[in-house]
């Protein structure tokens, strides 16, 4: 069943109108910044964290500006399979993934938030913040509790005058941002491939932000157990999606200036996930596009990572209080020192 919710009726929250004046200032201010891309130096100093943020704290940000001639990623793309843990990528299997690990920078011990639910996990990938800061600390939809505090992705995508765009197989995830940030939602309740099947149809040929989330993986996990043969099951028919989003990229002349970011929430064991046990905290990050040098990434990586590192493709300000830190790696870059000893507790 497809639910299609209009921007101007999905008002909300919960969020001070001054931090989206902010953001829009920030983003002016900022708007030279180049891309990773035919960067040479560390932008090491650029993602200081403030000493003592809270919560509701407005945003600062500092920026780099080393230009370069022309951004050559013009678009971020990220999706998210709920509950896939990086050892069934091959166990699955996920053929159309492990074709595009070959090109790909990526990490198969990346981590998520302790205690990571749907709804929590997601906030922290998107928003930068742990969840001590975006303050989301429910797993149902409780349209009541408002969304996710702090400067998110999308905030910054819409500052820029980015078209935005969710496509997910989970109402709550609706509580990730404000509705005023995101151009296009659409909730799906129903397998990957009808949702990847509705986003093609009606694909946003140009978008600057656009978040897919499959949900099977861990329905049929709560339900049969992780690494269980229906649950590799729907890990390949959701590796199949994947392969007719490429297709789909390629047709349309768009990979070439596209960041695309496949990731996890959490992995799971038994029948939940939650726990700090490795099979529930390990996620992969696989991350491909312009200017990314393919490997196993040496730095750690954290679900945190995943706004940063697209907010840093797109040249926006990196707002302070973000724990999350660009993954420079990715693109040749020296793995800056400082930092890394900060996750979320």
């Amino acid at each position: 069943m497809l639910y299609q919710i209009p921007i101007k009726i999905r008002r909300m929250k919960i969020r001070s109108s001054s931090a989206v004046l902010v953001v829009t200032l920030l983003f002016l201010l900022g708007c030279n910044i180049s891309s990773p891309v035919g960067v040479t130096v560390p932008p090491t100093a650029a993602f200081t964290p403030s000493p003592s943020p809270s919560a509701t704290a407005q945003p600062t940000a500092t920026v780099t500006t080393v230009p370069t001639p022309e951004r050559a990623i013009k678009r971020v793309l990220i999706l998210s399979v709920d509950g896939l843990r990086p050892d069934a990528i091959e166990l699955a299997p996920m053929p159309n993934l492990l074709e595009l690990m070959k090109t790909s920078a990526y990490s198969l011990t990346a981590q998520t938030i302790r205690r990571s639910g749907t709804l929590p996990a997601h906030s922290s990938m998107l928003t930068g913040l742990c969840p001590a800061k975006h303050g989301v600390d429910w797993n149902d939809y409780i349209p009541e509790n408002g969304i996710a505090l702090g400067t998110d992705l999308f905030d910054l995508a819409h500052a820029a005058g980015m078209q935005t765009v969710m496509y997910v197989g989970k109402e709550k995830l609706q509580q990730v941002t404000d509705t005023a940030s995101v151009d296009t939602f659409v909730y799906i309740n129903d397998r990957d491939k009808v949702i990847m099947q509705n986003l093609l149809a009606d694909f946003p040929q140009d978008f600057g932000v656009l978040f897919i989330h499959f949900a099977t993986t861990d329905a049929m996990g709560h339900v049969y157990g992780w690494l269980s043969p229906e649950q590799f099951s729907v890990i390949f028919r959701a590796d199949e999606a994947i392969g007719d989003l490429l297709t789909e990229l390629d047709a349309r002349g768009l990979r070439d200036e596209t960041l695309l970011i496949i990731t996890a929430d959490h992995g799971g064991h038994d029948m939940t996930h939650g726990s700090s046990m490795p099979e529930d905290m390990t996620i992969p990050w696989i991350v491909s596009g312009p200017g990314v040098q393919a490997g196993a990434l040496t730095m750690p990586v954290h679900t945190t990572d995943t706004a940063a590192t697209a907010a840093y493709a797109l040249g926006f300000p990196i707002p302070a209080e973000w724990d999350g830190v660009p993954v420079v790696e990715a693109f040749g870059l020296p793995v800056p020192a400082a930092k890394y000893s900060m996750r979320c507790e």
